[in-house]
Formats: C-alpha cells, sequence, structure tokens
C-alpha cells in the first residue's frame, strides 16, 4: 500500500499554496484495470463527474474513498489535462480457505467462526479480523499464547489460496485460588462454588482449570448468590486480580472480597390498602419464618405462592412487593409483603425465534401466561428460566417490549438449539459382578416435540439387562409426565453355580405435582419372572424354582418430597419417598409390597463437613402363595460390609449355603464427608460412615409343608462401619468404601472393600 500512496503523492502533492489554488475540471474519466467491478460503481465511490470543478484535495478525497471500498490492491488517479485515468488493480478471488497448525480446534468449526468465503473478493481486513477471531477462539480454551498469520498464495487468474497459519501456543491453567476477606468460610468452600477450577492432577482432562476471562465474571456473580442465600446481604465482591506466574505458566487468581453481617428473618407480615384484598388470608400462605436465614429465593418463591393464591381468588393485576426494614442491632430483616395494584397491562402475543427443530408449543408451555393474560413481569423471568431448564438451547432470551398501545406487551424468545442426544459406549466394573460394557442411547428432545426417549444395553460377567424408556412431560397438555417402561434382565446366581433368573417389566405411569415440594406417581404394570436351570440341593429354592414363569398384574403409586424445591435452607435437605405396590389384577401373584425412604444432608463447620442420614425399609405381604428368591430382599448396596448376598437368611442344610433374602427389610445409614487436607483441586475428601439394618421373614423356612425348620428368619441386626475415600473424576464420582462388619452372624460373608460409583444426596 506504501507503494501507491507514493504514487498518489506524486501525482496529487504540491506546495501548500498551489494545493489550494490548483483545481481540476475533467471532460472525461477513463478507468483501466478492472475486471469484476463496474465502471459506474468505481465512479459513483470516486465522486467526479464530468466537467465538474474539482480541488487537489477533492481529488484526493476520491483517491481515498477508492480505496476504503475494500475492493482494490491498488488505486492510481492521473489528471492528464481534461482527462482522468482511474487505473486499479482489483483484489483476488478466494479459491481456498486452509488451516494450518490446528490441532485442538477442527477445521469445520475454525470455518463457522471466520467471515472470509470461497469464491469472494479476498480482503485484508476482513482477514484479519479472522486472524483475531480465531485467536479470541483459542483463548476461550485458555490459550492465550494462541497467534494467527492469515498469508496468501497466489494462483493464476487472479486466484489465491488464503491460509490461516496458527500457533496454539501452551494451556495457561489457573494454578492458585485465593480469597481475601472471606472469614465465615474457608477458601476450600469457597473454590467449590466458582466454576473456574484450580489445575490438577487430571489437568488434561478438565477444561475448567483454564484460564477464561467470562468465566471468572461468571464465578463473580454465582459467588454473590452464594452469600446471599446465606444472609450476607453486604456482600460485595470488591476486585478480582489477575496475574500470571514468573514463568508465564498459569495464572494467580485472587478474589478480594466483603462478607457483612449475616442477616435472618424477623417479623414477616403482609399488608395491602386494597378492599378486595384480606390481608390475613394471604399471610396465612407464607412459608418463611421468623429466625430463619435470609435468602431471596425464599422471598422469590413467596411472592409466587401470594401471587397464584390471588389468581385463585379472581384477583387481577395484583403485584406483590417485599418491604424490607433492616435491623442492624440484632442482624434481622423484617419483611412485608405489600399487595398492590399494578399497572393493566395485557400479553399482546408471544413470539418464538430460533427453533429450528423444536416446536413451538414445546417452548410456550413453559409459561403459564398466554395471550390476552396479564402482564406479570416475575412470570416472565420464571419462563424463561424454565425455557433454560430444558437442556435445548445453547442461549435463550426472553424479554419483553411495547405492543400495538401502551396497555400491550410482546414478548419476544429467541433461542439457539443444541445436541439433545446422545449415543455413549462404555465399559464398567463391580467388585460384585466384574467387569461389564454398557452401549446406551437417548434424546431429550425426541422429534423436537420435548419428549425423552432411550435405550440401553448392559453385559456384565453375571447379568444381563436392557430397558428402553419414553417420557411425554406435558401429557395432555398438562403438568403430568407420562411415562412407558420396558426392562428384561437376565441374571446367572453365583456365577452359573446356582440358578438363573429372567425378570420382564412393563410398566407405563404418570407423575404429577400434587404440592409445592411434593409429587405422584401413579401407574400399572405387568411382571413376569422366571427361576431356571438350579443345579443347587436347596430344598427351599427347588420348590421355587419348580413353579416356572410367576405373572404379576399390579398397581402402584410412589409418593415423593424434597425440601431442596423450596429453597428455604441451602445447607439442609429432606427427601422422602413412599411406595406401594398390589398386585392380584390378573396373573400368579398376590401381594402388597411397601417402601418407604427418608435422607437428610446438612452442612456444619463452616460448610466444610456434609453430614448424611438415610432410613429405608420395606415389606412383601403375600396375599396367597410364598414369596421367591426373585421377589425378596438382599440389604446389596444398602449395608456396606458384607458380599453380594453376604447376609440375611440362608439354608444352611444346602451344600452352597444359598441365599434366601426376606420379605422385610430396615435400615439406617450415617455417613460423614470432609476434606482431606490435600489439594482442593485434586477432587479427593474422606468420609467415616456406619450402617445398621437386617433382613428378615420368610413364608417358607423348610423347603415344605412338613419337617423342622432349617432357617433362621428372625430378626437380626448386623452393623459396619468404615472409612471411604471421594475422588471426583472427569468420568464420574468414585467412591472407594473400606469397611469392616461389627455385628454379624457367623455364616455371613463380609467384604471389606468395594469401588461404586458415587451417588451423594
Amino acid at each position: 500500500m506504501a507503494v501507491f500512496l507514493a504514487v498518489a503523492t506524486i501525482c496529487l502533492a504540491a506546495p501548500e499554496a498551489r494545493a489550494q489554488a490548483e483545481s481540476y475540471r475533467f471532460t472525461s474519466v477513463e478507468i483501466e484495470g478492472n475486471q469484476r467491478v463496474d465502471g459506474a460503481t468505481i465512479l459513483s465511490y470516486a465522486g467526479i463527474g464530468r466537467g465538474q470543478t474539482v480541488s487537489a484535495a477533492e481529488l484526493n478525497d476520491a483517491y481515498q474513498r477508492i480505496v476504503d471500498s475494500g475492493l482494490f490492491e491498488t488505486v492510481e488517479l492521473q489528471p492528464q489535462g481534461g482527462r482522468l485515468l482511474i487505473r486499479v488493480v482489483e483484489y483476488p478471488t478466494i479459491s481456498v480457505i486452509n488451516f494450518e497448525g490446528n490441532a485442538r480446534i477442527k477445521d469445520e468449526d475454525l470455518a463457522a467462526i471466520i467471515r472470509s468465503q470461497s469464491r469472494r473478493v479476498y480482503s485484508p481486513r476482513l482477514a484479519e479480523a479472522d486472524a483475531a477471531a480465531i485467536v479470541q477462539a483459542y483463548e476461550q480454551r485458555g490459550r492465550l499464547a494462541a497467534t494467527v498469520e492469515p498469508r496468501i498464495i497466489r494462483r493464476s487468474d487472479n486466484r489465491v489460496d488464503l491460509v490461516f497459519e496458527i500457533a496454539e501456543g501452551a494451556v495457561v491453567e489457573v494454578e492458585r485460588i485465593s480469597f481475601v476477606g472471606n472469614r465465615s468460610f474457608g477458601e476450600r468452600r469457597l473454590r467449590r462454588v466458582l466454576q473456574t477450577k484450580q489445575a490438577g492432577l487430571l489437568r488434561a482432562l478438565i477444561g475448567s482449570d483454564t484460564f477464561i476471562a467470562d468465566r471468572i465474571e461468571f464465578d463473580k456473580q454465582v459467588l454473590r448468590d452464594f452469600y446471599l442465600s446465606r444472609g450476607f446481604v453486604d456482600f460485595q465482591v470488591l476486585s478480582v486480580s489477575s496475574e500470571l506466574t514468573r514463568r508465564r505458566s498459569g495464572f494467580l487468581v485472587t478474589f478480594n472480597i466483603r462478607e457483612g453481617q449475616s442477616f435472618r428473618f424477623g417479623e414477616i407480615t403482609a399488608s395491602s390498602d386494597l378492599e378486595e384484598v384480606d390481608p390475613d388470608l394471604f399471610e396465612q400462605e407464607i412459608r418463611v419464618r421468623a429466625g430463619g436465614v435470609y435468602s431471596p429465593l425464599a422471598i422469590e418463591n413467596t411472592i409466587a405462592r401470594l401471587e397464584r393464591l390471588a389468581l385463585r381468588q379472581g384477583l387481577n393485576f395484583i403485584r406483590i412487593e417485599p418491604r424490607i426494614t433492616r435491623n442492624d442491632r440484632d442482624l434481622t430483616l423484617d419483611v412485608d409483603f405489600a399487595i398492590t395494584k399494578g399497572p393493566r397491562v395485557f400479553v399482546e402475543r408471544i413470539d418464538i425465534e430460533g427453533n429450528a427443530t423444536t416446536l413451538d408449543r414445546v417452548i410456550r408451555r413453559q409459561f403459564k401466561t398466554v395471550e390476552g393474560d396479564p402482564f406479570n413481569p416475575r412470570e416472565i423471568r420464571e419462563s424463561a428460566e424454565r425455557i433454560r431448564a430444558l437442556g435445548f438451547f445453547s442461549k435463550a432470551d426472553v424479554e419483553a417490549r411495547e405492543g400495538t398501545s401502551p396497555d400491550q406487551v410482546i414478548v419476544d424468545v429467541n433461542v439457539e438449539e443444541q445436541p439433545t442426544g446422545s449415543l455413549s459406549f462404555g465399559l464398567s466394573y463391580s467388585v460384585d459382578s466384574g467387569a461389564g460394557a454398557t452401549v446406551s442411547f437417548s434424546e431429550s428432545n425426541f422429534l423436537g416435540r420435548g419428549q425423552y426417549l432411550s435405550f440401553s444395553l448392559t453385559t456384565g460377567a453375571d447379568s444381563q439387562s436392557s430397558q428402553f424408556v419414553f417420557a411425554e412431560p406435558a401429557f395432555l397438555g398438562r403438568d403430568v409426565t407420562f411415562r412407558f417402561a420396558l426392562s428384561h434382565t437376565e441374571t446367572d446366581q453365583e456365577n452359573g453355580e446356582t440358578y438363573k433368573t429372567t425378570e420382564t417389566v412393563f410398566n407405563p405411569s404418570l407423575e404429577f405435582p400434587v404440592s409445592e415440594n411434593g409429587r405422584l406417581q401413579v401407574g400399572l404394570g405387568v411382571r413376569n419372572n422366571k427361576i431356571a436351570n438350579y443345579t443347587g440341593d436347596s430344598a427351599i429354592i427347588a420348590a421355587e424354582a419348580a413353579e416356572g414363569d410367576r405373572l404379576a398384574a399390579f398397581f402402584g403409586y410412589t409418593y415423593s418430597y424434597d425440601s431442596r424445591r423450596a429453597g428455604l435452607n441451602p445447607n439442609t435437605g429432606i427427601v422422602l419417598n413412599f411406595s406401594q405396590e398390589f398386585a392380584g389384577l390378573g396373573g400368579d401373584a398376590e401381594y402388597i409390597e411397601t417402601t418407604a425412604l427418608a435422607k437428610a444432608q446438612t452442612l456444619a463447620f463452616r460448610e466444610e463437613v456434609t453430614l448424611r442420614a438415610e432410613l429405608e425399609g420395606g415389606v412383601i405381604n403375600m396375599l396367597s402363595g410364598t414369596s421367591r428368591v426373585t421377589d425378596r430382599y438382599y440389604l446389596n448396596g444398602k449395608i456396606r460390609g458384607f458380599e453380594f448376598n453376604g447376609l440375611g437368611p440362608r439354608d444352611l442344610a444346602a451344600t452352597d449355603e444359598d441365599a434366601l433374602g426376606g420379605n422385610m427389610f430396615a435400615v439406617a445409614r450415617f455417613e460423614a464427608e470432609f476434606p482431606l487436607g490435600l489439594p482442593e483441586e485434586y477432587g479427593i475428601s474422606g468420609g467415616v460412615f456406619a450402617d445398621v439394618g437386617t433382613v428378615w421373614s420368610l413364608d417358607n423356612v423348610n423347603g415344605g409343608p412338613a419337617g423342622a425348620d432349617i432357617v433362621d428368619d428372625s430378626f437380626e441386626l448386623r452393623a459396619a462401619a468404615g472409612f471411604s475415600i471421594f475422588w471426583d473424576t472427569p468420568i464420574g464420582p468414585l467412591r472407594f468404601n473400606f469397611s469392616r462388619p461389627l455385628k454379624k452372624l457367623k455364616y455371613d460373608q463380609q467384604q471389606n472393600f468395594d469401588l461404586t460409583i458415587s451417588t451423594r444426596f
């Protein structure tokens, strides 16, 4: 470009006095060198007409306008008396775009980033902008040292190949995350909140330990949400410093925070100046109580509850305004939920864009508001959160704007879809069953209808199972989930030495909410099981195997309660499940099976230690006939320290002392999880546990109608204790249990170690 500026200078430059005085009048304008760009287009950029008087400065401006068009590699303006010659050399056409040196980002992903395209005119400015965009993409992956150089290779016919030469550089990791100003919570607890993680042992597999500036901004927000949910209403992130280490191999990130004091709820009231509103009725609907830790989520949930009450009473345009009075002396916040009349604004329509696969109705049913309803800003915000929670979209923006009149609002929904299906192959290992393989397919947005579809096939040393599940989350357009499940399982007990079992279950069901925290699932089903190839000498199992196939048609229900849905206490949660199954609608079996589970978790010692407790029990009550080994409980995985089928009633008269299980079981599990003092980025923590429980009660304890009892099926407690190692890995949370039975019977079979996938609260 410097050559052509020099040409222009030679042609146009002059002493200042001459530049001001000299002018040109061209009777003709000729253009040379243009092949693709029309001459009229070039003249339009120049802006010089025939017979028009122009100064030297205006001629220079014409030159600059042609250059700025970005269409020409060189531009030259030569006044020749009454003739103006415009000589141009057009930029070449891009033949091929290549990427060299890239390994971390695929060619097709880079091609989607850049704006340069094949068979389009090459533009150095655009190529430089594309290079900057590629660099930014690498920075998002923590490669701050990445460089990109656009180069061209000349070809015939004024064509070029555009090549982006990429030096990816090394990943810049976050070596240390520290906090200044934290008094109530330790650094280890706060680091668990952040999305950014410190580089650890598995840094090659973990992407969250790379330094990304945008992620730091997100971490500031989640850190604020963490403190606000615990009553720290004055919390502030004063600054975040990110410094490179001396070797420039990593970042040291420091959050400078101000915690303030933790506030609790003070007096909770409801008030209104509206004649049609009874404040006492609304106050009875409030679940927040004085003395609880202040939480914005509890306020939001209360507002939603009171607005639903207003709708049930036929009150439209009601707004709930939380008016907070601060009491610094006793660190409480009085909250008055003021019931007021909002503006009379209606929803004119809901416009949805960006959903190429997902049907409009899947998005629309996330709105409790429809066209013509009163406009509620809080409900629109909640609808946006429900759309994002679907997991169908990488971006979901919901905004409201004024409609065709001031009392009308148009809600715009703009989404970007993302893949929702997965096909996975995996290997598994269990101390009890050895190695196994799994193949599974799942689609959470089947045909864009928001339906769930999955199929899995699992095989192991002693078992094979397959399962098909289909779920419609909005059955008949309501908040009702219809689920269809079909499963088939084959097991080879004791490695083929004893017997094989086969079970097929068909179970359609409906699930729906019955309260704010409770849900109910009801369903019908058919179960068929079979005991085959029994080679042992247990009279009890032999009698059960002789029955062949047993078919049971059943009706069942499950009630579940989860206090975490209310969000009143971020540190404590309670989960309850109660199920019953009634068989006898047809088939060969008649029974009532009842199971119950209660789980609780809380955080203690500055939220560094997690305490968990679980109580579980079950009863099978046979209305006719006897239960079989395929029906009864074994406590596998429910009490640690014992082998698979290792505790409970056994047929001691049999050579293999076959495990028989029981019709009843009861278990209590207690554990604590705590840090081990290792670097937090390793993802390793420890725990201790204690389990106590038993399984008992058989319908047949002697193998036939006569004879002495040969099985002890009495209530005999077992107990075990031990410690665990928890390890959060990219393939999932693993748990290593080292246990020892504290109380067992002489025929129980103990197991001191097992490895499982951790299923925490």
